[in-house]
């Protein structure tokens, strides 16, 4: 019986150490440390660091199609109801990695795009494949009047992945959840909001307003309870 292939091992240990130190700081030694092979095994498999880090690429965003799968093609939501679902989800699978994890293909676009222009002309047409079922969502929202349609589907989609993409890096800075739970709310108060909905500080004046008002009304009622007792 043949040996057993270490390849998958090591793509597995690859995207561990990218995640943890990034393209260039994951080296050849440690991403076969990680994986239990020898580094003999790497150059087997892989014609180079950056062929390698294109399949890692690939493997991240398998994964992540899965996951924008199970957010926009659930039929028992809404499509903005759905768009919201997916910034949850992430949310949740961040939330797990205790804010120090963002997103692999953020990360490489910040780093390796602007040393390969290999992985820059993948990191590109992933991200045209990435916004195609926002895009197919958006509309749908659109349609459904729960969104308003000044804006092209695809433009909107290309915003709010790279504006996701800017609020995740963020996160891992502050290593809390704010810049994520911020942009949410403010992208489904503007650019998602549903038409003829009031905005966040609308409703913030009117409950401020309704407020106000329920306590002048108990100062009149106080007033006219101390008129009548003199």
């Amino acid at each position: 019986m043949g040996r057993r292939s270490l390849r998958d091992d090591i793509l597995q240990a690859g995207l561990r150490v990218m995640f943890r130190s990034g393209y260039r700081g994951a080296s050849v030694r440690d991403i076969c440390a990680a994986a239990g092979a020898p580094q003999g095994s790497f150059t087997n498999h892989f014609r180079s660091k950056e062929a390698f880090a294109g399949e890692v690429l690939d493997r991240y965003f398998d994964y992540l199609q899965g996951l924008v799968a199970q957010a926009l093609k659930d039929e028992t939501l809404t499509p903005r109801q759905r768009l919201k679902q997916y910034l949850d989800i992430i949310t949740g699978k961040l939330q797990r990695d205790g804010w120090r994890i963002g997103c692999l293909i953020g990360d490489l676009s910040l780093e390796a795009s602007s040393h390969s222009k290999r992985l820059r002309k993948r990191l590109d047409a992933i991200f045209q494949k990435w916004r195609t079922p926002f895009a197919t969502c958006i509309a749908a929202a659109q349609s459904a009047g729960e969104v308003d349609s000044q804006f092209d589907a695809t433009e909107l989609a290309e915003f709010l992945l790279a504006s996701w993409e800017g609020a995740i890096l963020r996160m891992k800075v502050e290593r809390r959840p704010a810049a994520l739970e911020r942009f949410k709310t403010i992208v489904f108060e503007t650019v998602f909001k549903k038409p003829g909905t009031p905005n966040l500080s609308a409703r913030r004046v009117s409950r401020r307003s309704a407020r106000r008002r329920a306590n002048e009304g108990r100062n009149q009622r106080a007033l006219r309870g101390k008129s009548k007792r003199s």
